[in-house]
């Protein structure tokens, strides 16, 4: 009767590899966004600077200032 001889370093690595696996899983799911959700959100961003800028007044006195 002989006891099964384990090693705990790779059993401790084991179980931090599955833990940091975890953790990157949640993470993906809570911050992930896919390659298309970028595009569209730079796009609207530069369609919105875009915008202001048309809007922006081209005399040089600013009328806010006294």
């Amino acid at each position: 009767m002989t006891a099964e001889i384990i090693n705990l370093n790779r059993i401790r690595k084991e179980k931090a590899r599955r833990e940091k696996a975890s953790l990157a899983e949640e993470n993906r799911v809570r911050f992930g966004r896919t390659r298309a959700e970028r595009a569209l959100d730079r796009i609207a961003a530069e369609k919105a600077r875009r915008h202001v800028d048309e809007h922006r007044r081209d005399d040089e006195t600013d009328p806010t200032v006294a």
